[in-house]
């Protein structure tokens, strides 16, 4: 009995022996593969927690110094261009892309160089809109008083005011006479502007023509842009929190939705970007600036074919390579500023070893580099 016990006890240890590497060489194999699996998404996170330095919207990760890139700047010329099929490209000093065949089948896009600007302007275009003496801005400013000074852009100079007349305080945009946008773009916005109404357009309250004196009025956004609250912030200005930064581009997508839907005819923005994001109360998003602005593709047309304007880093390849613009160069646009957002990097950054660097080719790099992670969000 007892010997029996024993060969028992000899044969069960001798299967213990034999199952014991079996089943280690099965625990490295799962832990191989869930290592494998799980590396990428976990390097991923921990890459994006490395945001916070530029975001700071992690709670997580506490609140560091914001990483800063010199000699940046979002509208920097590209210097590697190619030319377009038709026509020839030029770049202004604002890194706005021009082409100077223009189009002549646009309605918004009025030519005013050769006619008479008050009668583009005319009561019934304008729809209520006030018309203001030069006296009234010049006093409502100050006298253009730096004081007022608020931006400046391609169409000139915007400043901060309070008119009398309406006890509101307002923004106001003066014409600069030699800038790269001009009459033809300011009848633009006031046309664009008069025919619009929607919570996320910025308002236009009134105009000025006088003279050789061109200015817009509109409501004031205290906020200021985007741009001011993503890049390059002052010592002491927290970022965007996770949540404020996905209202911020919920409005901008309403606003776009309501140029290319809900208009008639639909309108083709042609310039969005961060700067051009406006922010009001509550960090309210209101799209501004449409003097770019163009009338859609009407009837059996896919396009519209026009001369190429906008801002490198924004600008759609095939819109600045052909000319043809869509609906869908407005959506690469925003997909942009949308990068911005989340990543809070500039759309073109210029660095002293590669030159130019694209947020687009950027993300796309690192979409590439980690496809498991990506795949878990797009």
């Amino acid at each position: 009995m007892v010997i029996r016990l024993l060969r028992e006890q000899e044969e069960e240890t001798e299967n213990r022996g034999k199952k014991g590497p079996f089943f280690l060489l099965i625990f490295i194999i799962v832990f191989l593969s869930i290592f494998a699996f799980v590396f990428p998404f976990f390097f991923g996170f921990l890459y994006i927690l490395g945001f916070q330095k530029v975001m700071g919207c992690f709670p997580c990760t506490g609140q560091s110094k914001k990483r800063t890139e010199s000699g940046v700047n979002n509208d920097i010329k590209r210097k590697d261009q190619k030319k377009p099929t038709s026509g020839s490209l030029k770049v202004n000093s604002n890194g706005n892309l021009q082409k100077e065949d223009a189009a002549k089948d646009d309605r918004l896009s009025l030519d005013a160089r050769n006619s008479n600007l008050k009668d583009q302007i005319s009561e019934n275009e304008i729809n209520g809109g006030t018309k203001f003496a030069f006296g009234e801005l010049v006093e409502a400013t100050d006298n253009f008083s730096s004081n007022c000074f608020l931006g400046e852009g391609g169409f000139g100079k915007v400043y901060k005011g309070h008119l009398k007349r309406l006890n509101q305080v307002v923004a106001i945009k003066q014409l600069d006479q030699n800038g790269v946008q001009g009459i033809r773009e300011f009848v633009v916005e006031i046309v664009m502007l008069s025919q619009a109404d929607h919570p996320n357009l910025v308002k236009l309250i009134g105009y000025c023509v006088e003279g050789d004196q061109r200015l817009l009025v509109y409501e004031y956004m205290p906020l200021g842009s985007l741009e001011n609250h993503l890049h390059d912030l002052p010592p002491g200005q927290k970022p965007l929190d996770w949540n404020t930064r996905m209202r911020i581009a919920a409005g901008a997508a309403k606003g776009l939705e309501y140029l290319h839907d809900k208009m008639n005819p639909s309108v083709i923005y042609r310039d969005l970007k961060c700067s051009n994001i406006l922010l009001g109360e509550g960090y309210h998003a209101k799209l501004s600036d449409f003097g770019l602005a163009k009338v859609g593709p009407i009837g059996d047309k896919t396009h519209v074919s026009t001369r190429v304007m906008g801002t490198y880093g924004y600008c759609a390849p095939d819109y600045a390579m052909t000319g043809q613009l869509t609906f869908k160069s407005d959506i690469y646009s925003f997909g942009v500023a949308f990068l911005e957002l989340i990543t809070g990097r500039k759309a073109i950054v210029q660095t002293k070893d590669r030159g130019e660097l694209y947020l687009v080719a950027w993300v796309s790099h690192f979409a590439a580099s980690f496809p498991l992670f990506f795949s878990l969000f797009f």
